[in-house]
């Protein structure tokens, strides 16, 4: 078997190394019922390299916005 890479054998916070992917589209519903809208989502992977945890966010689209918004919703819960 081959050597690991040296960023998942060093000791490190929690996501202080990690990958992004999206998934998706998928359909999101605000509430349950008749006549309530339905609109397209994406779900946002945070993946840690060190720890292989992994931390999933609901993002509306796929712009910088949306990411940047996932990412701090990720920070602050992974500070508290």
């Amino acid at each position: 078997m081959g050597q690991s890479p040296a960023c998942r054998v060093t000791p490190a916070r929690p996501f202080l190394r990690s990958g992004v992917d999206f998934a998706g589209p998928i359909n999101i519903r605000v509430s349950k019922g008749r006549g309530n809208k339905s609109y397209k989502g994406f779900i946002g992977l945070f993946i840690c390299i060190v720890t292989k945890a992994i931390h999933l966010e609901v993002v509306s689209d796929l712009t910088a916005e949306s990411f940047i918004a996932a990412f701090k919703r990720l920070v602050a819960d992974e500070v508290t």
